[in-house]
C-alpha cells in the first residue's frame, strides 16, 4: 500500500514552503507530490518546468511532482499504474489541496473508490495554520474551520509574528475545534519530515489520543466539586504541548474575572466546528449502539468531520475501535482488555454544529 498524506491550510500558511522542501531537500525519500494547480501561490513558477503539457516532473532529489488536471481518483490510478509498470518510482504521495478547499472529499476518495482503497493508504491530514491571520480566517471562512476539524496534526506557522498571549489563545481555540490533533509550532512551514509521514491518523488502533488539556477542562465542567485544573499539565512533555504554560487560568472557575485572559476569547469565537468527548465506564449493548450510530451517521453524516472511539462492549473481551469521516465508518476488534486496565468507553466527535446533548443522551441509552 502506498501511504498518502493530505496537506491542507489556508492561503499563505506555509504549504508552498513545506512542499518546496519536500521536493528539493535531500531526505532520501521518493515522494510524489500532487498539486492542485488552482493554488494561489503556484509552485510551478519557481521550481517547475514551464512546459504546461508536462504532467509529471522529476525532481533532482528523486521526488516527482504532478499538477492535477481533472479527477484526483484518475490521477492516483494513473500514478499507481506507472509505478507498477516501472515507469515511475515513488514510495509515498503528498496531496496539496488549494487554500480554499475542503479536505473532506479528498479524504473520502480513499474510502469510496475500491481501486484506490486497494492501492493507497490514507495516512493523515495535516493542516497548516498561520498564527498571524488564523483568527480572522477562522472567523471568515468555514472551510478553514473544516481544515482544522479534519486534521490529524496541526502545524502553527509564523508564530514569531505574534505574542505569547495570541499564540496561547489560538492554541486554545484550535484545541476546542479538534482535541485529537497534536498541535506543533513550526517555523516557516519547516516541520521535520518525520513529523509529516507515517502518523497513521486513520489507523483503527486501540489508542485514542485526546489533548490532556482538553480532557482536564472537560473534567472540570462536569465535576465542580474537585479542582482538576492542574492535574494534567505537567506530565506530557513529548506531546508537543510544553510550549504553552499560559491560558490555563480558564480552568479554575474565575468566571467573574475577565483579566484571567484565558476567558474572554470564548465570546468572540463561537466556532461552528466544535468537538466533544463521550466517556462512560458502563459497557455498551452492541446492537443498540450499532443502530444508534447508524442513525446519527444518516442524519448528521455531512456535519460529522471526524470521529473515533475505543469501546467497551458487553460480552466482548476485546476493545472495539471505530472511526470515520462523514458517513463512512469503519470498526474492528482490537487487543484484549488487560486485567490491569480499567474497561471504559471513550469517543470523540468533531463536527459542524453537532447536537451534543442529543448524541450524548442517545449514547447513554445504548449502555447495557
Amino acid at each position: 500500500m502506498i501511504p498518502v498524506t493530505i496537506l491542507t491550510g489556508f492561503l499563505g500558511s506555509g504549504k508552498t514552503t513545506l512542499l518546496k522542501r519536500i521536493l528539493n531537500e535531500k531526505h532520501g525519500m521518493k515522494i510524489a507530490v500532487i498539486e492542485n494547480e488552482f493554488g494561489e501561490e503556484n509552485i510551478d513558477n519557481e521550481i517547475l518546468v514551464q512546459d504546461t503539457n508536462e504532467q509529471i516532473i522529476q525532481m533532482s532529489n528523486g521526488c516527482i511532482c504532478c499538477t492535477i488536471r481533472g479527477d484526483l481518483a484518475r490521477v492516483l490510478a494513473d500514478l499507481a499504474a506507472q509505478k507498477r509498470d516501472g515507469k515511475l518510482d515513488f514510495e509515498r504521495i503528498v496531496i496539496e489541496t488549494t487554500g480554499l478547499a475542503n479536505p473532506g472529499p479528498v479524504a473520502q476518495t480513499f474510502f469510496m473508490d475500491n481501486d484506490i482503497a486497494d492501492e493507497f493508504l490514507l495516512d493523515a491530514i495535516i493542516t497548516l495554520v498561520d498564527a498571524k491571520h488564523a483568527n480572522h480566517q477562522l472567523d471568515e471562512h468555514e472551510v478553514v474551520q473544516r481544515q482544522v476539524g479534519f486534521a490529524d496534526r496541526l502545524f502553527i506557522t509564523k508564530s514569531d509574528l505574534v505574542d505569547e498571549t495570541t499564540l496561547g489563545d489560538l492554541r486554545h481555540r484550535l484545541l476546542h475545534m479538534n482535541p485529537r490533533a497534536a498541535i506543533k509550532i513550526v517555523n516557516f512551514g519547516e516541520a521535520d519530515i518525520k513529523e509529516i509521514f507515517d502518523l497513521r491518523g486513520f489507523n483503527l488502533n486501540a489508542k485514542l489520543e485526546i489533548d490532556p488539556d482538553f480532557l482536564a477542562e472537560d473534567d472540570h465542567d462536569h465535576d465542580h466539586g474537585h479542582d482538576h485544573a492542574h492535574h494534567d499539565h505537567d506530565h506530557d512533555h513529548d506531546h508537543a504541548n510544553c510550549d504553552h504554560d499560559h491560558g490555563h487560568c480558564d480552568h479554575e472557575g474565575h468566571e467573574g474575572h475577565d483579566h484571567a485572559h484565558g476567558h474572554h476569547h470564548h465570546a468572540h469565537h463561537d466556532d461552528k466546528i466544535k468537538s466533544f468527548v463521550y466517556r462512560s465506564d458502563r459497557p455498551f449493548d452492541a446492537n443498540k449502539l450499532e443502530d444508534f450510530l447508524g442513525g446519527i451517521l444518516q442524519i448528521y453524516g455531512e456535519r460529522l468531520l471526524r470521529y473515533k472511539g475505543v469501546l467497551y462492549m458487553k460480552g466482548v473481551d476485546r476493545k472495539v475501535v471505530f472511526q470515520g469521516v462523514h458517513q463512512m465508518m469503519g470498526s474492528d476488534l482490537a487487543s484484549k482488555w488487560q486485567p490491569v486496565e480499567k474497561k471504559t468507553n471513550k469517543m470523540v466527535f468533531i463536527g459542524i454544529e453537532l447536537p451534543q446533548d442529543l448524541i450524548t443522551d442517545g449514547l447513554d441509552a445504548c449502555l447495557a
